[in-house]
């Protein structure tokens, strides 16, 4: 299985394998951002109205939602650059992206950007790099969990939320590696809830968030991130019905305590 966890800008450019079917390509990217909807208190009362002085203060509304560039300065410091070396070289076969998922240094990524690895590679968000070793994977989700032997100084976990009170049209922010741009960052929607895609392996992955932030090869295991600043998702997938293996719209996400039970690592979502 194949996608934006594809081999990136400057990496082996061997055209990968496409999905089937719906022709679904593994992206290697990115996470979905809650929106805050403010909530409109309704005033009412009884007797007299009170005299313009003795008017009632309003209710204080929920928070307001981050914006775009609010949620990239929470989340970045806890993105990982992912590579897979080729047996006994230092050859990148696949470049894509990972979450810090706790404080002792556990990776979450999309599997199949690490499947076929001789070897890991992690760079952390201030140039700390690693040697990564997997420790945890479930393929039937695309899932995987890679230990960091090298921590960076301030290793900055990032925040896990619910994907359960995602709803469509919420706003999402995706961050990853895709095409061998690190760190990019863009926003769109929830588009679907509860989705499938079946590649050309016949593995179905099941139970999918979809989303409209761009992603493209090497954002793979990236992370989809509410409003909050909170993974609620980890990028696995893009959907193309033509040959190319770009984004036209509609990608997928494992929600994250899936993903979690997955890769067997995290500090679990918040409830």
């Amino acid at each position: 299985m194949t996608g934006p966890g594809d081999p990136a800008a400057g990496s082996d450019t061997s055209t990968p394998p496409r999905w089937r079917q719906r022709r679904v390509q593994v992206a290697a990217a990115g996470t979905v951002a809650l929106v805050l909807i403010s909530v409109v208190a309704l005033w009412g009362g009884s007797g007299d109205p009170p005299p313009p002085a003795a008017a009632p203060s309003p209710t204080p509304s929920a928070s307001p939602a981050m914006t775009t560039a609010q949620v990239y300065a929470a989340m970045a410091p806890s993105v990982v650059v992912i590579e897979s070396l080729a047996p006994g070289t230092n050859k990148v076969n696949a470049s894509g992206t990972g979450v810090v998922a706790n404080a002792d240094g556990i990776v979450l990524t999309a599997f199949h950007v690490v499947r076929d690895a001789g070897s890991i590679r992690l760079t952390f968000a201030d140039g700390t790099q690693s040697v990564g070793t997997l420790v945890g994977s479930d393929p039937s989700i695309d899932i995987a969990a890679v230990q960091a032997s090298t921590l960076p100084t301030v290793l900055v976990p990032a925040v896990l939320g619910n994907s359960g009170r995602l709803a469509v049209g919420d706003g999402v922010v995706a961050i990853g590696n895709q095409l061998g741009l690190t760190y990019s960052a863009t926003a769109g929607v929830v588009s679907g809830l509860n989705r499938s895609a079946t590649g050309n392996d016949g593995t179905t992955l099941a139970g999918l968030i979809q989303f409209d932030a761009a992603v493209n090869p090497g954002s793979s295991g990236g992370p989809l991130v509410n409003a909050k600043g909170e993974t609620i998702g980890i990028v696995v997938a893009l959907a193309n019905p033509t040959s190319a293996g770009t984004f036209i719209g509609i990608g997928f996400a494992v929600p994250i305590g899936a993903a979690v039970a997955g890769g067997g690592g995290g500090q679990g979502p918040q409830q």
